[in-house]
């Protein structure tokens, strides 16, 4: 999961934050704190708290201050155990502080990934915390070509850890599901959005930023979309505790390849599974493109999620599928990444649409027959 990425300014000495969280008297309902509260989801979701009449205190987190000036700053890492006593006094910590980026190291991101969730997990038992609110994504479910449209939320996690961060987010799950038994009388609440939009980068949106929308012969691939304005209002019904459990959220239905290929306008390349797989793993091996061939799987087969247990709860969607890739399309208009790889404007211009493509595919093709070719020697 990326989250998009608004600029902040420091607003004043990050050395000096308050001591503990100071409630307003005045105003009922919980304390919340917010990992990540500096930028992306966290700090729109911070914004958000701060603003509603239900939420008494917002304690916003994270290792450079954000712009919200309503919330209660403290710069700090979130694998510090020292979170421990920022949390104090707080009734529902909402962990946004992760690394989905496609350019971080991976071992790196996942230092920081499942470190920094078992950190805040055991900082907010230790603190007091009544109720955790993990965001991972409805990747977690797999992309597999047996499942059902829609899956519900108590359907099997059968990810594998191929894709992208896809590893971290299901030890992340795992993470939820024990903390309860390890620190009982905590609450722990997983949302798991689908493909996000609205300043996000990851190798699903970069999908739409090229030139041919790849697509694998005999594949089912189903496009769901999830906004991050209605990411941030699900994650405040998990605040309010309006609904709690495993929580699957995005638009309602989901889009064909027919139906995305004719709103985007852009022409399908179509490639044979045994050649876009073994292609996109090896320009992932030699370092031309940064998204592993797992990523693939997710536009290949359906992943939508009915998000029952939120409608249930009176929540809805703002935005429709329909919606949400229009804007996608507007983000990504101008950009051109090929296999996940973003190119240059002169590169772009120089290789044309599809030339990119077939480019890039052949130099996976050049590597694997030097390669053969030196093992005959």
């Amino acid at each position: 999961m990326s989250s998009p990425d608004p600029q902040v300014r420091a607003a004043r000495n990050p050395s000096s934050p308050p001591a503990s969280p100071s409630p307003s008297p005045s105003v009922r309902g919980p304390v919340v704190a917010v990992t990540g509260a500096a930028t992306g989801i966290g700090a729109l979701l911070t914004e958000r708290l701060a603003a509603s009449e239900e939420i008494r205190q917002v304690v916003a987190i994270d290792e450079r201050r954000g712009e919200c000036a309503e919330a209660e700053w403290h710069i700090l890492d979130v694998r510090d155990p020292a979170i421990a006593e920022k949390l104090r006094g707080a009734d529902v910590v909402v962990h946004l502080a992760l690394d989905l980026d496609l350019g971080s190291d991976a071992a790196a991101r996942t230092a920081y990934n499942v470190r920094g969730t078992q950190t805040v997990l055991t900082a907010a038992a230790a603190a007091g915390v009544h109720r955790v609110v993990l965001c991972t994504s409805a990747m977690v479910y797999g992309a597999l070509p047996d499942n059902e449209l829609p899956l519900s939320e108590d359907a099997e996690l059968r990810a594998t850890a191929e894709a992208t961060g896809v590893a971290d987010l299901l030890e992340i799950e795992r993470l939820a599901r024990r903390a309860p038994r390890a620190h009982p009388g905590l609450n722990v609440t997983v949302v798991r959005p689908a493909l996000l939009v609205g300043g996000t980068d990851t190798a699903l949106t970069r999908y739409f930023e090229s030139p041919r929308l790849l697509v694998v012969a005999d594949s089912r691939p189903a496009w769901q979309f999830c906004h991050v304005d209605d990411l941030c209002t699900a994650l405040e019904y998990a605040v309010l505790e309006k609904v709690d459990g495993e929580l699957a959220v995005g638009c309602d239905g989901w889009l064909e390849q027919e139906e995305v290929e004719e709103l985007s306008g852009i022409r399908r390349m179509e490639l044979p599974s045994a050649v876009a797989l073994g292609a996109a793993a090896r320009l992932h091996r030699i370092g031309l493109t940064p998204s592993p061939a797992g990523d693939l799987a997710y536009t290949m087969y359906p992943w939508v999620v009915s998000g029952s247990r939120l409608h249930s709860a009176g929540w809805r969607p703002r935005w429709t599928n329909e919606e949400v890739l229009a804007e996608l399309l507007e983000e990504v208009s101008g950009r051109h990444t090929v296999a996940g790889r973003r190119l240059g404007r002169k590169d772009a211009t120089a290789a044309g649409a599809a030339g990119a493509t077939v480019a890039l595919l052949g130099a996976a093709a050049v590597v694997r027959r030097a390669r053969k070719a030196r093992r005959r020697i």
